[in-house]
């Protein structure tokens, strides 16, 4: 199965035996709702806590699970522009959800007509990439070719550094800001991006990112540093405009770096590392701040310098064992490591198996969060939601054998 470890045949039966048991009971598992979910409410505050009854459940599932669910064809864009048709939608799925598990896992609150600051200029639209609509998402399209249109770029972008407030926020904003802070608006912050790998290929391309650090180390560095002087920038501007302060803005900040596994440890030392310490340097320096990446890939090599970051939350790919994060990272709550595919492709004694490998590999020092180590994905189901609630209640529970 291409697993890390290999399963324990003791794992292998108390899967079995619980797939037989759902098998019987008309596909549903054998599950306490009630008891769940009262251990889920305490178990979620602090995956670390040394008084939770079980292991917190990640998985509530996404909207991206409706088609099979539901056994519908929906319209992408349709689901996300028209918001009665999700609606409706999201209604006939949580229906089912609340028969099945307990709960109404999609959100069905209408949005609100309140006024709203208009949305900044993120960092990609300052490094001039695209975001183009193709196969039912957003991607973003590389804004450089080659190591002359890279320096050009760059100049572009370290000509806008000086004045990037201009940049960013929308003409009008200055007239509107009083106004809509007085109403209570709240500009966005920036408190999470896509992490410097995935940026990077983004921008400038896959294997033009990794020849660069052969053939022009010099304009990769700058290619880095003008990425994290950039992010610091915004940063610090969104938080003036929100009448924070160094010393009063939230903290805490979030990567998703899936694109992080293609470097070496070397090359990600000298390009990611550093982009990631200095954002977290500005706003997760202290111990409990978020810390958080999420990479669904496989970046275990990795692991060692993430571990010199602290990071305090994870989401990574289903190659990268439990074990293998909490040698590193031990104060990083584990979101994971069920892989989406399992999970998807609805493989009962699988997705009961990994969770006892987890469990059995985190009980000590605790501190995971069960959930898919990245997307959820169409093909997830309800009932199989409900098989891990069920081998959480029956073999996740903490000072029970």
């Amino acid at each position: 199965m291409g697993h890390a470890i290999p399963w324990k045949s003791e794992d292998e039966e108390l899967a079995n035996e619980l797939v037989e048991q759902t098998r019987r009971n008309n596909g549903l598992a054998p599950l306490d709702l009630e008891k769940f979910w009262a251990g889920q409410e305490v178990a979620k505050r602090d995956p670390f806590g040394q008084d939770i009854p079980q292991v917190p459940l990640g998985i509530m599932m996404s909207s991206e699970c409706i088609p099979t669910e539901l056994g519908v064809e929906v319209d992408e864009w349709r689901f996300k522009q028209d918001e009665e048709y999700a609606l409706s939608l999201k209604k006939a799925y949580n229906d089912k959800a609340e028969t099945i598990v307990g709960r109404r896992l999609l959100n069905e609150t209408r949005s609100r007509k309140e006024k709203r600051f208009p949305a900044p200029k993120w960092l990609a639209e300052v490094f001039e990439g695209r975001y183009v609509w193709n196969a039912g998402s957003w991607w973003l399209e590389p804004a450089a070719e080659n190591e002359e249109e890279l320096k050009n770029l760059l100049d572009r972008v370290e000509q806008r550094l000086a004045d990037l407030r201009d940049v960013i926020l929308p003409e009008g904003w200055d007239d509107k800001r009083d106004e809509l802070l007085a109403e209570g608006a709240m500009p966005p912050l920036y408190r999470g991006q896509r992490g410097p790998v995935t940026f990077a290929t983004s921008i400038y391309g896959v294997e033009n990112l990794l020849f660069l650090f052969y053939d022009n180390p010099d304009l990769a560095d700058r290619f880095r540093d003008s990425i994290l002087s950039c992010m610091l920038e915004i940063g610090r501007i969104l938080d003036e405009e929100a009448g924070y302060t160094p010393d009063t803005a939230p903290r805490g900040f979030n990567f998703r770096d899936d694109n992080c596994a293609l470097l070496t440890p070397e090359m990600y030392e000298r390009f990611g590392y550093p982009i990631l310490k200095g954002i977290f340097d500005q706003y997760a320096p202290d111990p409990d701040d978020r810390r958080f990446q999420h990479s669904d890939s496989a970046m275990s090599h990795l692991l060692p310098l993430l571990g010199k970051l602290d990071l305090t939350g994870t989401n990574f790919g289903p190659t990268v064992m439990v074990n293998e994060i909490r040698e590193h990272l031990p104060n990083a709550v584990i979101n994971g490591e069920l892989a989406p595919f399992t999970f998807s492709r609805n493989e009962e004694a699988n997705i009961v198996m990994e969770f006892l490998r987890d469990f059995h590999m985190i009980k000590e020092s605790r501190g995971l969060r069960f959930a898919t180590a990245g997307s959820i994905n169409d093909g997830s189901l309800l009932t199989g939601m409900r098989l891990i609630m069920a081998a959480i209640q029956r073999y996740g529970r903490y000072g029970e054998s």
